[in-house]
C-alpha cells in the first residue's frame, strides 16, 4: 500500500482532447479534475487512480503499479470502465451525465457534466451551524429524496448499484436539482478481492453492514440502507453509527426517538426500516420505499417521554 496519496496531473495537461484546468477533489480511488473540452464547454473528469494500489510522483503522466498489485488493478479498472459505459446509457436529471469515457496514460478517464452547486453534505454542516431544532425542514427532505430515488430506481433497472450513496455524493445544483454523483462499483469489486491487510475505505454510517463481509449478498437494499442513513444525517445532522458497530449494540431506535415531535414518525419509521441491519428487513425495491415517502396522507407527529422512550426501547429490544 503506498502511504501517499499518488500526485494529480497538473493544469495544462492534454488527455484525449481535454485541457485540465485544475483538480476538485482526491478521494481513494480517483482525482476529478475540472476540464474544458475542444469547444472549450467545461466538463469534470474523473481518473481511475487507487490510491492503495499505485504511485505517481509530480510531474509524472503514468501511474505506477508494482507487479503483485498489477491484477487487482486491472480487475478495479475494468469495473470503472463498466460503471462509465452503463452509465453512459443512462439520461436522468437526478444521475450525473457521462459523456465520454476513454483510455489513456494506463488508466481510464471518465468525462462527466460539470455540475455547479453544493453537496447535500455541505447544506447540513452549515444547517447544524445555525443550531436550530430541525436540521433540514421534512418537506426538503421529501422533495429531494423523491428526486434522488427517481433516478437511482434507473440505475438498478440499468443493473447497477451506486454503492456509496452519501450527503457528500449528492449535488445540489444552482438550479436546486438533486443528483447522484461518485459511483462506487470500482471501490466494492476491489474491496472484495483485496487481501485482509487492506481495510475497506468506506465512509462511516452510510455502508450497509454487508459490504464489510466478503460474501455478503449486495443488492438494491444496500444502496437503500445508504438512502436512509443519509435521511437521517439530514434530520440529525451527523452521520448515524456505523454498521458494524451496531452489529453488537444497537441504539438507532433510541436515537431516532429523540426526533419525534420534531419530524413525522413516518419518516423515522422510513429510516428506521431502510436501516435495518438484516437486508431482507429493509425495503427490497427503490418503488417500495418511492411509495412509502410519496405517503404523507398519515402524518403523525408525537413527542416521546423519557418514560415512553424507554417503554419503545424495551418493546423493540424484546421483539
Amino acid at each position: 500500500m503506498s502511504k501517499t496519496k499518488p500526485a494529480a496531473l497538473p493544469p495544462d495537461t492534454l488527455i484525449g482532447g481535454y485541457r485540465i484546468v485544475r483538480k476538485l477533489s482526491v478521494g481513494g480511488f480517483g482525482v476529478v479534475y475540472l476540464a474544458k473540452d475542444k469547444n472549450q464547454g467545461w466538463v469534470a473528469i474523473k481518473e481511475y487512480l487507487p490510491a492503495s494500489l499505485v504511485t505517481r510522483l509530480e510531474g509524472e503522466l503514468l501511474p505506477s503499479v508494482s507487479e503483485d498489485r498489477l491484477p487487482l488493478y486491472w480487475l478495479g479498472l475494468k469495473s470503472f470502465f463498466d460503471e462509465g459505459r452503463a452509465l453512459a446509457q443512462i439520461s436522468h436529471p437526478a444521475v450525473v451525465g457521462v459523456q465520454n469515457f476513454f483510455r489513456a496514460n494506463e488508466t481510464i478517464y471518465m468525462v462527466m457534466n460539470y455540475l455547479q452547486g453544493a453537496t447535500l453534505q455541505e447544506f447540513i454542516v452549515t444547517a447544524r451551524g445555525l443550531k436550530r431544532k430541525k436540521i433540514l425542514h421534512e418537506s426538503t427532505i421529501r422533495s429531494l429524496f423523491g428526486e434522488v430515488l427517481h433516478g437511482l430506481r434507473i440505475v438498478h433497472q440499468s443493473k447497477m448499484l451506486h454503492l456509496d450513496i452519501k450527503p457528500a455524493n449528492l449535488m445540489i445544483t444552482n438550479s436546486n436539482k438533486a443528483v447522484l454523483i461518485d459511483f462506487g462499483a470500482a471501490r466494492q469489486v476491489i474491496h472484495k478481492t483485496q487481501d485482509a491487510a487492506m481495510r475497506p475505505m468506506y465512509t462511516p454510517g452510510f455502508a450497509a453492514p454487508e459490504m464489510y463481509q466478503r460474501d455478503g449478498q449486495l443488492g438494491p437494499w444496500t444502496d437503500i440502507y445508504a438512502v436512509g442513513a443519509s435521511i437521517y444525517a439530514c434530520m440529525n445532522g451527523y452521520p448515524p453509527v456505523d454498521s458494524v458497530s451496531r452489529l453488537s449494540k444497537d441504539k438507532l431506535s433510541l436515537l431516532v426517538d429523540r426526533l419525534r415531535g420534531v419530524y413525522s414518525d413516518n419518516l423515522i419509521e422510513l429510516v428506521e426500516w431502510c436501516m435495518a441491519l438484516d437486508p431482507q428487513a429493509r425495503p427490497q425495491s427503490i418503488l417500495t420505499l418511492q411509495k412509502q415517502l410519496a405517503d404523507i396522507s398519515a402524518l403523525r407527529y408525537q413527542n416521546l417521554g423519557l418514560r415512553q422512550r424507554v417503554r419503545v426501547g424495551l418493546g423493540k429490544l424484546f421483539k
